[in-house]
C-alpha cells in the first residue's frame, strides 16, 4: 500500500528556513565578534607617578603650581573618559578610554578647567603621520603607553 505525501507548497516552506539562515548566521556573528575583540583595558584612576611611563597617546594638563594641579585631581578623576591618571607636578597625565578622540577631549577639558594654563595631546601616531618619518617609532599601543 502507497501513502500520499501531502506536498507543502513552497511559500509555506521558504520563510521559516531564512528566518532560521538569519539567525544562525546573527548568532555566529556575535560569537566571532566576541572572539576577535580585544580584553577590556583596566581602569584606574587613583593617580600614581608619572616617573618610569612612557606615554604616546594621552591628554596633558598643566597648572601654574602643584596646589592649583592637586585642587583639580578629583574631578579629572570623576571624568568617564579618563582610564589612568599619572601625576607629575604642576601636570596631569590622563589616558583615555578606547575610542576617545584626544584632540575633541583635550578641548572640552580646556574649556572646562579654566585654571589650566595649558592642555596639550600627546598622539604619537598621528605626529609620526605627519611628519612622514622614513622610520616611524613604534606603533602606540592600545594601553596609550610603551
Amino acid at each position: 500500500m502507497i501513502f500520499g505525501v501531502e506536498e507543502k507548497p513552497l511559500a509555506r516552506v521558504l520563510p521559516p528556513v531564512i528566518v532560521l539562515a538569519l539567525a544562525a548566521g546573527v548568532g555566529l556573528a556575535f560569537f566571532v565578534a566576541a572572539l576577535v575583540r580585544p580584553p577590556e583595558l583596566p581602569v584606574d584612576r587613583n593617580p600614581a607617578p608619572l616617573a618610569g611611563h612612557t606615554l604616546c597617546a594621552a591628554v596633558v594638563v598643566t597648572y601654574a603650581s602643584e596646589e592649583d594641579m592637586r585642587a583639580a585631581v578629583p574631578s579629572l578623576r570623576g571624568d568617564p573618559k579618563v582610564r589612568r591618571v599619572f601625576v607629575d607636578p604642576p601636570s596631569v597625565s590622563l589616558l583615555a578610554v578606547p575610542g576617545t578622540d584626544l584632540k575633541a577631549w583635550a578641548q572640552e577639558l580646556h574649556a572646562r578647567y579654566r585654571s589650566a594654563e595649558r592642555v596639550t595631546v600627546i598622539d604619537l601616531d598621528a605626529a609620526a603621520a605627519q611628519l612622514r618619518l622614513t622610520a616611524p617609532p613604534p606603533k602606540c599601543p592600545r594601553e596609550g603607553e610603551y
